[in-house]
């Protein structure tokens, strides 16, 4: 109970007393491709959670930075040479940035709630715009909205599901999530998102409580699929309307796999600090990939003698300066995946 009363301070919740927070018809005006019985006001309002546009980074070294917990996961991002750190602990307050990297517009949006972290191309109908929080929730997920149209969006769905863009999909951008240890290990010269954000948060202080690893703690509804524990961190694969998803448990007797999915060959490779994914074409699916792992960028190493790093760039070899393509997925709560996608579990 003191959690929940903590939370209703916080205005994560409307009321404590009354949890009949959804809305309804009546509350809007236009057009929505998703139930609107089945979206929910999460209780500060739009902009209530601020996002945040362009933050101020230190390097990792930095005592600004001392606030991050080895322990704690970061969400990474490489565009050459710039590679950027974004914390759970600054996005557990703001679940959006907006950020310019090189020539990269880009959004990292994350949810909380269902632990979703993706990253969006922030270039729509070819101009920039940003993102913010709406307030509203659909299957206890993130709904941004574009200041460019307004309009708003599912994070899951990476879809426009009301305004001016509904139905439009979202560019996704590759991220990678793992422990703030193992990324700046990785990437010793990596900068990251420091607490001068200009708002007064309690940054590495969860609003949340022990939500993410209670399986019995859920602030709105949302089907509850059992197959896992409805917690459990996974990566998962999605196209169109199915998803697959890949648990850690499955690499601890593989660190590489070739799965199938909706007709497309994948490569998984993971350990038990992160998991990615690529898509294979008539390019790549003939190579052989071996796992090559040792607490630097290089992640893989193939038959015709090329080392894939953590972002699929080919780092070293005869296609040096390739990239094998980048899957359409992300890491998440296990629950949140069926609630939105028709959702089958890798078995070894």
């Amino acid at each position: 109970m003191k959690k929940l009363a903590l939370l209703c301070i916080l205005g994560i919740l409307v009321s404590c007393q009354n949890n009949d927070n959804n809305i309804n018809e009546n509350n809007f005006s236009s057009e929505w491709s998703i139930p609107i019985v089945e979206i929910f006001d999460g209780g500060p309002g739009r902009d209530g959670i601020p996002a945040l546009i362009n933050p101020n980074l230190v390097n990792a070294n930095d005592p600004e930075s001392s606030f991050i917990n080895d322990t704690d996961l970061v969400i990474g991002y490489k565009n050459g040479d710039d590679i950027r750190a974004y914390s759970h602990s600054i996005l557990d307050w703001h679940e959006i940035i907006n950020d310019n990297v090189g020539d990269v517009s880009l959004a990292i949006t994350y949810c909380p709630l269902t632990g979703t972290g993706i990253g969006w191309n922030r270039i729509l109908n070819g101009r920039e715009t940003t993102f913010g929080v709406s307030g509203l929730l659909y299957n206890t997920n993130l709904i941004p909205f574009d200041r460019q149209t307004n309009s708003n969006w599912s994070q899951i769905l990476n879809t426009s599901v009301n305004g001016e863009l509904i139905d439009k999909k979202i560019d996704l951008i590759p991220l990678f999530e793992t422990s703030w240890k193992t990324w700046k290990t990785i990437y010793p010269n990596t900068k990251v998102v420091n607490r001068n954000t200009g708002f007064a948060r309690t940054y590495g202080v969860s609003p949340y409580g022990d939500y993410n690893t209670n399986n019995n703690l859920f602030l709105f509804p949302v089907a509850k699929d059992n197959r896992l524990p409805l917690k459990e961190r996974i990566h998962t694969i999605i196209k169109d309307a199915k998803a697959k998803v890949y648990p850690f448990s499955v690499f601890a007797t593989s660190n590489v796999i070739k799965d199938s999915f909706e007709g497309d060959e994948y490569l998984i490779a993971g350990n038990n600090e992160f998991i990615v994914s690529f898509l294979l074409d008539d390019t790549t699916s003939s190579l052989t990939f071996e796992y090559s792992y040792n607490n630097t960028e290089s992640l893989l190493s193939d038959n015709e003698g090329n080392t894939w790093n953590i972002f699929g760039e080919a780092i070293a070899g005869p296609r040096t300066g390739q990239r094998l393509t980048s899957s359409e997925s992300f890491m998440a709560f296990w629950f949140s995946i069926p609630a939105f996608y028709d959702t089958e579990i890798y078995n070894q």
